[in-house]
């Protein structure tokens, strides 16, 4: 039986902001209000706060409003008006207008790279211009990768010694990082004096990519590359980037604004790699990047530079059937919302059995089941253990305790309600919970709720508290290859307990064993296969009966 359906959490500013709008722009513009204008801005202001840019408007939207009538009205005249009517949808100008140069930009790139003035890199010491002309890719792939490349993944190694933008797609286990990697050795083998740069949008994608790589180039995240200042970034036109190949990884969750402060950065001859999955869920921040790259006239002009892997080269079982019937339901993308997933899967979910890597338990009566929260409370004290034989100047025991925070994870789609985030933190740690780090005890997973490029940490990343409650040496280690001690007073504001996460934090992240918790939730099927495909080895759904 699927689970009771709920409205998704709306933030407490959306309906002042939607009351402020609704009267405020007819009046600024000189538009007659009505009800139907007022549902549209109303509208308009949910569709932003859910990420998406634009509405679809039927034929007649009332008989006081038509299309045509909207469209003659101030509130959508170019340039000034806020509104804009495409086809059939209507979206903020600012963010059309935003959408349209970030795409024409990124399609800018596919141009071949002998038509551009070469970088630095690409001129020997003399001065003259070396050959960019892409040679045969049988030798350059090199023994970075354990699996037999396909011809998709030749073909990513020869788009990027010939394009400027390189799309590589694909879902998990289909080889996209050992295919970065090929791609990399490529392109040094061309031309050694490459200056190469990996990135991703989280601190915990950047540093699943640098172990992933090899650690042998340059890798951290998107807003301290772009060495963000806050409310802006010190890296622009008049302040490039110095390199000459960036590879992006987790691209899906890249949104339109930082897809523009980026390609603002980048050297217009510099190599751009986009690396992604358009089946996970699109980033939270307004303009979904990954999912507007998908659209056919955009795939026609990207041609060969769009590459997408579907060979697996890493059976994981039933999650593998289960995330490959979401993300097939999920193409080609729907703006406008998502699929009803467990219809869609019910079938494979009846039929699992006990030997498979997923499970499916529905808890009758709505109640949390008891063993999600044996389960955590083992975990934490599995991890007070190895934190309390934990030394900054001892790898082993660093690595331990950060591999312990890695065995599971719990995911559920919201914060709030009675199989939210927050609830599940107070059922295990009590009234500590709402109290300041200090409080919280030895061991607890740590997340960092906004970007610190001073401490070298990001939005989402997850560390752990070492140190007695109360006790001056006490720490929160952040890293995953290499470790960060950060204070626990350097993060206040900006640290919440992280037994739990929702779907949207986890993003970039594995765990060993991923529970799932979709309570009385409505997820759409990208939420659900972004999360199920956080489990390296065992997965379980659980759902109310």
């Amino acid at each position: 039986m699927a689970p009771r359906r709920r409205q998704r959490e709306q933030p407490a500013w959306l309906s002042p902001l939607q009351s402020a709008l609704v009267e405020a722009l007819p009046r600024l513009y000189g538009a007659t209000s009505s009800p139907a204008l007022t549902a549209l801005i109303a509208d308009l202001v949910t569709a932003l706060e859910q990420g998406r840019l634009s509405i679809p408007l039927p034929p007649e939207l009332a008989p006081e409003l038509a299309v045509d009538a909207l469209a003659a009205t101030a509130l959508c005249r170019d340039p000034d008006g806020p509104l804009v009517i495409e086809a059939d949808q209507l979206s903020w100008r600012r963010w059309h207008d935003l959408r349209e140069s970030v795409l024409s930009a990124l399609l800018e790139r596919v141009r071949p790279l002998g038509t551009a003035e070469p970088t630095p890199a690409q001129k020997d010491p003399t001065g003259s211009t070396r050959d960019t002309t892409a040679p045969s890719t049988g030798s350059s792939v090199g023994p970075t990768a354990t699996e037999t490349p396909d011809a998709r993944q030749y073909q990513a190694v020869e788009a990027v010694l010939t394009h400027r933008l390189v799309l590589l797609q694909g879902g998990p286990g289909t080889g996209k990082t050992s295919t970065v990697a090929r791609m990399l050795a490529a392109a040094l083998e061309r031309d050694p004096a490459t200056r190469v740069q990996l990135a991703a949008p989280t601190g915990k994608a950047a540093a699943r990519l640098r172990a992933a790589t090899g650690g042998r180039h340059p890798c951290g995240t998107l807003h301290r590359l772009l060495e963000s200042r806050g409310d802006h970034f010190a890296r622009n036109r008049h302040h490039p980037l110095p390199l000459d190949l960036l590879v992006v990884d987790e691209v899906s969750m890249v949104d339109l604004a930082l897809m523009a402060a980026l390609l603002e950065a980048l050297p217009a001859s510099a190599r751009l790699v986009l690396v992604g999955d358009p089946a996970q869920l699109p980033p939270i921040a307004p303009g979904a990047v990954l999912l507007d790259l998908q659209q056919p006239d955009l795939q026609a002009c990207l041609g060969d530079a769009a590459i997408t892997l579907t060979t697996t080269y890493r059976n994981n079982g039933a999650i593998a059937a289960v995330a490959t019937a979401l993300r097939d339901a999920a193409a080609p993308p729907a703006h406008g919302g998502g699929i009803a997933p467990l219809p869609l899967i019910q079938p494979l979910l009846e039929g699992l059995g006990p030997n498979d890597n997923l499970t499916w338990h529905q808890e009758i009566g709505g109640r949390l089941p008891a063993g999600v929260f044996t389960r955590l409370r083992s975990q934490l004290g599995a991890l007070a253990e190895k934190a309390a034989r934990c030394r900054p100047a001892e790898p082993d025991g660093w690595k331990a305790l950060l591999a312990e925070r890695d065995r599971l994870l719990v995911l559920s789609p919201v914060r709030r309600g009675p199989w939210g985030v927050d609830s599940i933190h107070r059922a295990v740690l009590g009234d500590t919970a709402l109290g300041p780090a200090a409080s919280w005890p030895e061991g607890l997973p740590v997340l960092c709720t906004r970007n610190l490029p001073e401490l070298g940490l990001a939005n989402g990343d997850v560390g752990v508290l070492v140190g007695q409650p109360g006790s001056d040496d006490r720490q929160i280690l952040f890293g995953g290859e290499n470790p960060l001690w950060v204070h626990p007073t350097q993060l206040a504001g900006a640290a919440e307990p992280a037994l739990a996460l929702t779907v949207h934090k986890a993003q970039g992240s594995e765990a060993a064993e991923v529970i799932v918790l979709l309570g009385d939730a409505d997820p759409d099927g990208r939420l659900l296969y972004t999360a199920l495909t956080r489990a390296r080895e065992r997965a379980e759904l659980i759902t109310p009966s």
